[in-house]
């Protein structure tokens, strides 16, 4: 096995073909190859690819561990506020850290690209490698974020500490006792008397506005929608004075290449296309990532972000979906606090030894909070 670093995905593009990310759209060169060439991943927005890539003897690519060197940590979801003071205290730089992850992207989901046949330790080796390029680099920082349980078990063993980060998920039904649901009415059924009128009101609320609701996949978004669609991505960031990292080319090129993977639902007044929600899917997750509206109109928010997912999730027999970071407001609307986890490999000791006892007073904090709200639920008593 030969192991090299790779600095962009165009560069292997021709080889990753016969990757597999298991069905994650985000873990897949067509979305990471096209954040590379649309300007999103890219030095001047702070995310410097260096991925590492094993290649059998023969030069067949076996596997590629995404890897970007990062300036700063606007857009990785990481939330490791304030630890670039703390590093700098101890006398250590904290930027660049190295990143393995998808950009701006809180998604649960596998960490590293393998062809089928790759061999069994093919994981472990690009792991190494990536340990061996932030020590020779003088990095102390690489975090891999919102990994899946069997790469985060790996990365535990070789020497990373684990953290969880709470997130908001529907899933198919929460509890495993339970029969799973067949349409959003069977669903409505398991709610509260109270809650299922208020969902109901809220959706009837909409669509007394005017409303009419689309639900398209990649390939079937018309030419003349892609510029509502993207003035309704910006607008979220604007809002909060925060700059936007895709561009209109960015959707259009993923959307058409990942077709039924990439999911939007477009709200109508008229013809007009007045707010839209942009999804991702695999093959048993929704994942929700952008959300925006032209105008303020009640509900529309929970209409598209939350319900019309929770509905296609049923009518296309998938078992998870998770919205987006944080909104403890989407526990009313069928949502369960759910652990998601990340793994920090630190390579100095002082600061691992901080970082772990941190770590642990967070997780007992988390563990607490998930203990104390598992009363809060619109669904009614088993």
């Amino acid at each position: 096995m030969k192991i090299a670093t790779c600095p962009a995905f165009a560069e292997i593009a021709d080889d990753t073909a016969a990757l597999d990310g298991d069905g994650d759209p985000f873990l897949n060169p067509v979305f990471l190859e096209a954040a590379e060439i649309h300007g999103a991943a890219a030095r001047p927005m702070g995310w410097q690819p260096c991925h590492i890539a094993a290649r059998a003897d023969d030069g067949t690519l076996i596997g590629l561990l995404p890897l970007y060197s990062r300036t700063h940590s606007f857009g990785d979801f990481s939330r490791d506020y304030g630890w670039a003071q703390a590093w700098h205290q101890l006398g250590h730089a904290y930027y660049p850290k190295l990143v393995t992850g998808i950009p701006y992207t809180p998604a649960t989901g596998p960490r590293f690209l393998l062809r089928a046949d790759a061999p069994a330790e093919t994981r472990r080796a690009l792991v190494a490698a990536a340990i061996d390029a932030a020590r020779a680099a003088g990095i102390t920082m690489w975090q891999t974020l919102y990994g899946r349980a069997d790469d985060l078990a790996l990365l535990e063993e070789t020497g990373s500490l684990l953290r969880p980060i709470i997130q908001y998920h529907w899933q198919n039904p929460p509890d495993r006792q339970q029969t799973a649901w067949r349409d959003f009415a069977d669903f409505l059924d398991a709610f509260t008397s109270k809650r299922r009128k208020e969902v109901r009101r809220e959706r009837r609320r909409v669509a007394e506005q005017g409303i009419r609701v689309e639900v398209l996949h990649g390939d079937e978004i018309d030419d003349a929608l892609w510029p509502a669609l993207h003035r309704h991505y910006r607008t979220t960031f604007e809002r909060y004075g925060t700059p936007h990292a895709f561009g209109e080319a960015f959707f259009r090129d993923v959307a058409a290449r990942l077709g039924r993977r990439f999911v939007v639902f477009v709200a109508f007044r008229g013809d007009e296309a007045i707010a839209s929600a942009i999804c991702y899917r695999s093959g048993d997750t929704l994942f929700g990532r952008h959300w925006g509206a032209d105008a303020e109109v009640d509900c529309l928010h929970f209409e598209l972000c939350q319900y019309q997912g929770i509905a296609y999730c049923l009518r296309e027999g998938l078992r998870l979906f998770e919205p987006g970071a944080g909104g403890e407001h989407k526990v009313n609307r069928g949502f369960v606090p759910t652990r998601t986890w990340s793994a920090y490999w630190i390579g100095e000791p002082r600061l691992r030894a901080a970082v772990a006892d941190f770590f642990g007073r967070e997780r007992r904090a988390i563990d607490d909070f998930m203990e104390s709200s598992g009363g809060d639920t619109p669904y009614r008593a088993a």
